[in-house]
């Protein structure tokens, strides 16, 4: 499959032109969006272990969010940078992975969240293989659909665990489930 060309606009960037980004200042860039999301990721780690769900579960989904808000930014004001392809998927996979491995290894299964998290790893991992080969890979379809699922799959655990809502338990496992397939699919597109 042939690399992804990283100016190509994703559907949800067009309801993002509309909509977040005239509210952002043409100073802040794609790459301080992507370094505000590591520096959260830690507070968003603390909230949920002390089990403060009442910030933590919010400031969760507002973190994950700038992953959606740095890719639209970048291109749709044609900011694209090689440290932004480079270090955007390190924080999706320092949130993702980290709240993966302190609620999905808690309350459903190590062993699950042990599966997500080597992923992930895999995925980052061919990253730089390529990049290290001289091929820069941005996100595709797969990836991005993967990252929507996995923050999905974490929000209604979260939601089961803080307000004891057990239907959300099944929920969040078949939307990590399914999660899992497109990692898959997106380690087969990305040429690993």
């Amino acid at each position: 499959m042939a690399p992804r060309d990283p100016n190509k606009l994703f559907p949800h960037d067009q309801v993002m032109r509309y909509t977040i980004i005239p509210l952002i200042p043409s100073r802040v860039t794609p790459n301080m969006v992507t370094l505000a999301r590591m520096l959260c990721t830690p507070v968003v780690l603390w909230l949920l272990f002390v089990e403060n769900y009442q910030w933590g579960v919010p400031f969760f989904l507002l973190v994950a969010f700038t992953d959606a808000i740095d890719g639209s930014l970048a291109r749709l004001r044609n900011q694209i940078t090689d440290w932004g392809t480079l270090y955007d998927p390190v924080a999706d996979k320092l949130l993702i992975g980290s709240v993966v491995l302190l609620v999905v290894a808690q309350h459903v299964n190590i062993v699950f969240a042990g599966i997500i998290v080597f992923l992930e790893l895999l995925i980052m991992f061919g990253g730089f293989v390529r990049r290290r080969n001289g091929h820069i890979t941005s996100a595709n379809i797969f990836g991005k659909t993967k990252m929507i699922l996995q923050v999905l799959g974490v929000a209604f655990l979260l939601l089961a665990v803080s307000a004891g809502f057990d239907l959300f338990i099944p929920v969040s496992i078949g939307t990590f489930a399914l999660a899992i397939v497109f990692a898959v699919i997106s380690l087969v597109t990305y040429g690993l």
